[in-house]
């Protein structure tokens, strides 16, 4: 159960539900939004940040996902780990690939550029002050300066609001594997929920 009061679409201003149009998603799909539609004045900023990083990616879909769920671990935001993107599946993104996120490093379907990502990361969700040169260096084999920018304020989305997220304790529309909130769990293994 939520540790934060949901607000139901219907109750959103009418601002909120003219930009968000919650009728066209389901209540999970609604997420984060339905808290922070105790402060409404404060989700067009939000909604232009997340949105930009979206619309202008250059980075794949299969990529983001894969650093967003390795990143949903280290926060363990059950629903961050449940979820699966459309748009990353239809970019190659499959269960087994998933589980290969156990080991990032040692896994042999990832590659170079992918590791790189994803080891970025997860620093950014673990020790980030351990993100130095070397990692840069490496960094830079892959992905030009400005998708290394992009990559580290998509990782910082999903970090910061991650964890939010997994404070607030959304567990209610899950599969019963994410619901428990006393045991660590993985994205890997476990049934996931697609959405757009």
């Amino acid at each position: 159960m939520s540790r934060i009061d949901q607000i139901k679409a219907e109750e959103w201003p009418e601002e909120l539900k003219a930009m968000i149009k919650p009728e066209m998603l389901t209540d999970l799909e609604q997420g984060l939004m339905r808290y922070f539609a105790h402060r409404p004045e404060l989700v067009p900023g939000l909604a232009a940040f997340s949105g930009g990083l979206k619309q202008h990616r250059s980075l794949s879909e299969k990529l983001v996902e894969l650093v967003r769920l390795r990143i949903a671990f280290f926060n363990q935001c059950r629903s961050c780990m449940a979820i699966r993107y459309t748009d990353a599946l239809n970019d190659g993104v499959t269960e087994d690939l998933v589980c290969s996120l156990e080991r990032p490093q040692e896994a042999d379907d990832l590659t170079d550029a992918e590791k790189a990502a994803i080891r970025f990361g997860e620093l950014m969700a673990t020790d980030h002050l351990r993100i130095d040169d070397d990692i840069y260096t490496e960094l830079k084999k892959h992905f030009s300066q400005a998708q290394i920018v992009e990559l580290g304020m998509t990782c910082a989305f999903f970090v910061g609001f991650g964890r939010l997220a997994a404070t607030f304790h959304m567990v209610d529309e899950l599969p019963d594997a994410f619901r428990d909130g006393e045991t660590e769990i993985a994205p890997w293994g476990n049934e996931a929920i697609v959405v757009r």
